[in-house]
């Protein structure tokens, strides 16, 4: 079994004077570059009960002060990356001459971007500090987004369709990093969900910006152009926001005294998988590779998302129904609403059912499987009841939400959680990359076979889902039958205290250990 670098009075450190090795004859030791940042606070044992009223009081202000703006971030990116499927009904294609197969690369350049840096924008993520490496992003994206409106062709739409591809990288990976830091794994399951339905959120104010945009009539000034300045200028603002006030982990939080930083690392020992480690480890990074769990969350983002690709094409296929352009602007906002009802339910049903994961995740995908029937076979004519299927596939992102928290609470390890994420959304971005290009010219108005591949991936998906549970499952199963592990029960690190260097006894869930290296780490389900 492996383990994080550590050092001993018989082992390979000679300079018994680095500040960085923890020296020691009695027992295990560690560098302090390899153990978790909070190591430091906690580090002589601090026990806390995560639902105690002090806890819960430090995870209220937790709340009050991360979650409105991770909320409204991602209200914001997903609002800017669906600004391409609002401009399809507010003139974009006829005003800079695109045809249907340079629409569908528009869509495609986002997420193969978004594909290429990812996985640099999770080193970024490990190695500079989260909260100003997101906000620097943001800023960037903003700026691309307010370009838009100055292109006139193709090659230009490209070009920031690429940059924002490229910045938007850092925000969901950003936000699952933070969500492990600041929340036991129960809270995670609610905040990942309370976050990511804010997706419902931007398509209902989306729907009604565009609606407001159609009014406006401005000479050389179409509506398209007025929405990305208008959504432009909203990311701006959230930039600076998160540059002052969004925190980089519980260690330096600004808004915590330093007796409720220590605290509120302590609240997530339970977790074992720490706070956060700026060392890279290759031997995580080739853990993740050989992880079976790794490629099957992997196959299941891609097909899961490859659905996605009627984020750009749901207000083209409305419109095919026979609605007006006013019509579908503001029947978007069902859309918006089905998805933050069914995110809210999925994740307090998971949150609620001890072990219910999986099971939540793959029920949800049952009314999309209905949705995409009814789009295929209801007469042509029948246009309220197609709506109604459509709106019913949006059920399914639920899974998707799910599987994001699942993913944080089974995987520890700092470099390990880094790679996997960039995985799991690598494997998104290629789903969502590939599926704009089964929306031929040749298949309208219907639409048959892009709607029977979505239809295929409604039934893998939750067949993977409880493929991975009866895995994890087992897995628990055998370490319950294990002798107990006791590699990693003393342990000590170096704390300076009243200007003295003492060694303080470090619980194992600081030590920055894989969920395969520890063996105390158990699966939720």
């Amino acid at each position: 079994m492996s383990r994080p670098e550590s050092y001993d009075e018989k082992g390979a450190s000679d300079d018994k004077h680095d500040p960085q090795v923890t020296i020691s004859a009695a027992h295990l030791a560690f560098r302090n570059d390899q153990v978790d940042a909070g190591a430091q606070l906690v580090a002589g044992g601090i026990e806390v009960d995560s639902d105690s009223e002090e806890s819960i009081r430090i995870r209220n202000k937790i709340d009050r002060h991360i979650m409105p703006l991770m909320c409204v971030l991602y209200w914001i990116q997903y609002m800017d990356k669906t600004t391409l499927g609002s401009s399809a009904i507010l003139g974009i294609q006829e005003a800079t001459h695109l045809s249907t197969n340079q629409y569908n690369w528009l869509g495609t350049i986002f997420y193969l971007s978004y594909l290429v840096f990812e996985y640099p924008q999770n080193l970024a993520l490990q190695r500079f500090p989260v909260g100003k490496w997101m906000s620097i992003n943001i800023f960037i994206w903003a700026v691309a987004l307010c370009a838009h409106a100055a292109c006139t062709n193709f090659g230009g739409l490209f070009a920031v369709r690429l940059i924002l591809g490229m910045c938007e990288g850092s925000i969901t990976a950003g936000f699952l990093i933070v969500s492990a830091m600041f929340y036991t794994r129960k809270e995670q399951t609610l905040r990942v969900g309370y976050w990511f339905l804010m997706n419902g959120t931007a398509q209902i104010i989306s729907g009604f910006i565009s609606f407001g945009t159609l009014h406006v009539h401005t000479a050389g000034f179409e509506p398209w152009q007025w929405l990305m300045i208008i959504t432009g200028t909203l990311t701006l603002a959230t930039a600076v926001a998160y540059w002052f006030l969004f925190p980089d982990s519980p260690a330096n939080a600004w808004f915590l005294t330093p007796e409720e930083r220590a605290f509120a690392v302590a609240r997530i020992k339970g977790n074992q998988t720490g706070v956060e480690n700026k060392h890279f480890k290759m031997e995580q990074f080739w853990e993740t590779l050989a992880d079976p769990k790794t490629w099957i969350f992997a196959l299941y983002s891609a097909l899961d998302n490859v659905p996605n690709s009627l984020t750009n094409q749901r207000q083209i296929i409305v419109a095919s129904f026979g609605f007006t352009n006013l019509q579908t602007t503001l029947l978007g906002c069902v859309d918006g609403t089905v998805e933050i009802v069914t995110i809210f339910t999925g994740v307090h049903l998971a949150a609620r059912y001890k072990n219910g994961i999986a099971y939540v995740a793959a029920i949800y995908f049952l009314p999309n499987i209905l949705g995409v029937l009814l789009v295929n076979f209801l007469p042509w004519g029948d246009k309220v009841g197609l709506l109604f299927g459509q709106w019913l596939t949006g059920v399914g992102t639920t899974g998707f939400v799910l599987s994001l928290s699942w993913l944080s609470n089974v995987t520890a390890g700092h470099t390990k959680r880094v790679t996997v994420n960039a995985i799991m959304l690598v494997s998104y971005c290629i789903g969502n990359a590939a599926a704009p290009f089964m929306w031929q010219q040749k298949y309208k108005p219907r639409n048959h076979i892009p709607w029977a591949i979505i239809g295929i991936c409604y039934v893998v998906c939750p067949l993977l889902l409880l493929l991975l549970r009866y895995l994890l499952a087992a897995e628990n199963k055998r370490r319950d039958q294990e002798e107990p592990d006791t590699t990693y029960d003393d342990v000590y690190i170096e704390v300076v205290e009243n200007g003295k260097t003492v060694q303080k006894k470090l619980d194992k869930a600081y030590l920055d250990l894989t969920d395969i290296q520890n063996r105390d780490f158990r699966y939720v389900l």
